[in-house]
């Protein structure tokens, strides 16, 4: 794949692997620098303000140098304006996965794109509705995925999503944590 020239030089502040290929995918060369912050927001804030404020919570934990382009991005998973982040473990993501079995949830991805002279904000909603999941499709997905590493226990490009998924409005791509398209012309933006 070509790679698209953009003339300054693309960071991913993230450390998450589907941010990474999605990037990829997108025709972009970039750096990734991972980015430790506490991820604590105000309990005030409404489930799209969490997720923009941690994303540029992240940018904000970044030094930008000149030439460079950084992109942060924070996914949230909320059904009823209840936020469900990554579980603490495997008995919190079965609760999780059965409360949005046979439902529907919002995921909103914040993305913030900075460098030294500017720096925008946006999201992605999307809204995903699950089928019925039995307890033992809950449980194998449990044990043989990885649930603890994402927002609401699952990740939509695994097998819990491909079996499970009855329809998403909105971006597929939002859902696996970039709302690729905007990210897209929004980097467009920053290296014209």
């Amino acid at each position: 794949m070509e790679i698209l020239n953009t003339k300054k030089n693309i960071v991913l502040g993230s450390n998450s692997p589907r941010r990474s290929e999605l990037l990829k995918l997108m025709g972009f060369d970039f750096t990734t620098r991972k980015i430790h912050v506490n991820e604590e927001y105000p309990k005030s804030l409404k489930p799209v303000d969490v997720a923009l404020y941690l994303s540029n919570k992240k940018a904000n934990a970044q030094t930008i140098y000149k030439n460079e382009i950084l992109i942060c991005a924070d996914t949230i998973v909320y059904q009823k304006n209840r936020i469900f982040g990554k579980p603490n473990s495997k008995k919190e993501a079965k609760k999780m996965l059965t409360e949005i079995s046979n439902n529907k949830h919002s995921v909103v991805t914040g993305v913030t794109i900075k460098s030294v002279n500017k720096k925008i904000s946006f999201y992605e909603r999307s809204i995903v509705y699950f089928k019925e999941l039995s307890q033992q499709e809950i449980q194998f997905y449990i044990d043989t995925f990885n649930p603890l590493d994402k927002a609401g226990s699952y990740g939509i490009q695994e097998w819990i999503g491909i079996i499970g998924v009855k329809k998403i409005s909105g971006s597929f791509y939002n859902v696996m944590g970039l709302p690729t398209l905007k990210v897209y012309e929004r980097i467009l933006e920053f290296t014209e």
